[in-house]
Parts: structure tokens; C-alpha cells; sequence
């Protein structure tokens, strides 16, 4: 019984930890949830030049670019990458937990399609 008190704690943890990475959640100015079904979650993202997101995580996903712009991601383990896109652009992602930041001079515009399934 006393090792299964700890167990259960820390699987509480580790579900608030991820639930806190929302990034619907972790980031509300910056992630507008505008469809959620049983299939995918689509955000509609904003970032003005500077603008950088908390750590957050996504499901396998899909950027749809509705302005161009320049972005730079660091993943969890510190690993940056940055990124310029053109409107009308979609890039796939597998699962990832990162922060993102507008490293460009122009506000960045896109639909965040996360799949469910």
C-alpha cells in the first residue's frame, strides 16, 4: 500500500504536467481554439514580431501558414530550429512539445490542425 499512494501521485502529476501544456491553456493570447471535434482541433495562431509562447505540446499536427513569416522553435531538449514560410504553405509535425517565437519583422498568421485520431 505504501508504494501505491506515490504511483498514484505521481500519475496525477505527470496528467496535470501534461494537461498544463496546452498551449490553448498555457498561451490564450496567442491560441484561439475556433473547432474541437472527435477528429481535430483546429487554432488560429497570432504572434506579433518578438512574441514568443510558453513550452507547450501538440499531438502530430499540420501548420497551415495564412501569412508568411519567420519562426523560430525550440524543442524540449533545447534544440532550435528556425523556420520562414510562405502564405498559403502547410507543413506537417509529428508530436512535439516547444516554445515558438516570431523572430520576423511582420505578425505571423496561422491554423494550428492538430489530429485527434
Amino acid at each position: 500500500m505504501k508504494t501505491f499512494i506515490p504511483i498514484i501521485c505521481i500519475s496525477i502529476l505527470a496528467f496535470a504536467t501534461a494537461k498544463a501544456q496546452d498551449p490553448a491553456k498555457v498561451d490564450p493570447g496567442h491560441f484561439k481554439v475556433i473547432l474541437n471535434n472527435q477528429q481535430v482541433r483546429v487554432m488560429d495562431v497570432r504572434m506579433k514580431p518578438g512574441e514568443k509562447t510558453p513550452m507547450h505540446s501538440h499531438p502530430n499536427h499540420v501548420i497551415c501558414s495564412l501569412t508568411g513569416g519567420t519562426t523560430k522553435f525550440t524543442l524540449a531538449n533545447g534544440k532550435a530550429e528556425t523556420a520562414t514560410s510562405k502564405a498559403g504553405q502547410a507543413v506537417w509535425h509529428n508530436a512535439e512539445t516547444h516554445t515558438v517565437e516570431n523572430v520576423g519583422k511582420n505578425e505571423t498568421h496561422s491554423l494550428d490542425i492538430e489530429l485527434k485520431k
